[in-house]
């Protein structure tokens, strides 16, 4: 059902690759609540991914951009503020990736070259595509700015590896410009903490599956869907939400407030009889590995 939360606005949208995508369902949503906006990538994800089918389904304009660069976010916020004839409402960042995490390559091993790129690309991006907006002057007063975050920026996730350090500054960033650009022009900056999805990114991490059922089981409301945080992004671009800024706001089913579910201790009891049943008795390196 649609309200027309969005209607007469227009944004930017980075990093919709396929129907996967969080970015993804957030551009579907925003059209159907009246926005218009402008869909980014870098140029290989566009060749790869369906973005057009997208851009056609909404009619937005696609601009490649790598958001790691400042003359390709100079280009794009010119040609999204020519394209629109003024400014902007919101930008959702919809950016991670991390080498060591697609190599493998534990965190107490890891390649540092992989590392910054990591950082350049999942955190320091949303720097560089707030400062290049504020040098523009690209958004409207009570415009909004939001990034995807997820849990591992504050507690120890297994395998979730330097992505966690990426995770940590980009809310970091949120905050320390949330105040300058709020103070300046009135601009909100937030990150949702989202439950594990399964986009092609979060496909690409070792144990996913497990993680999944394991959230699922803990979280009283169940996990969050891409099609839900998309719901809770648009909220953020609205005007229902002109004074919230500077949070990382958890759309996790409440997970990030639990400690142990019933289904979770069932699971982890049924665990520990079987193994009794079997015979086995765990040696410490086997429950280290655990």
């Amino acid at each position: 059902m649609a309200y027309n939360l969005l209607k007469g606005k227009k944004g930017i949208i980075f990093g919709a690759l396929n129907e996967m995508s969080i970015a993804w369902k957030t551009a579907e949503r925003a059209y159907e609540e009246g926005a218009e906006f402008v869909l980014t990538n870098t140029p290989m994800a566009l060749r790869m991914g369906d973005t057009h089918i997208l851009a056609e389904k909404c009619n937005s304009l696609v601009v490649p951009a790598d958001a790691t660069s400042i003359p390709d976010l100079e280009n794009l916020f010119t040609k999204t503020l020519e394209h629109f004839g003024g400014k902007i409402d919101f930008i959702l960042h919809s950016i991670g990736m991390s080498p060591n995490v697609r190599k493998k390559i534990p965190y107490d091993g890891i390649n540092y070259e992989y590392y910054l790129k990591t950082m350049d690309i999942s955190a320091l991006s949303f720097h560089k595509v707030i400062q290049t907006a504020s040098k523009f002057d690209a958004l409207n007063e009570w415009g909004s700015i939001v990034a995807l975050s997820y849990i591992a920026a504050q507690r120890t996730l297994f395998e979730y590896n330097d992505m966690a350090d990426a995770k940590a500054a980009l809310e970091s960033i949120a905050r320390s410009f949330g105040y300058i650009y709020g103070r300046r022009s009135h601009i909100r900056i937030n990150t949702i903490s989202q439950s594990p999805t399964m986009t092609t990114a979060g496909s690409g991490v070792k144990g996913i599956s497990g993680l999944m059922d394991f959230t699922e089981r803990m979280a009283p409301l169940g996990n969050a869907t891409a099609e839900e945080c998309a719901d809770y992004c648009i909220t953020l671009f609205s005007d229902l939400t002109k004074k919230v800024t500077m949070q990382n706001l958890y759309n996790d089913g409440g997970f990030s407030s639990m400690g142990m579910s019933y289904r979770a201790m069932q699971m982890y009891n049924r665990s520990l009889d079987c193994k009794e049943c079997n015979g086995k008795q765990m040696d410490e390196e086997e429950e280290n590995n655990l």
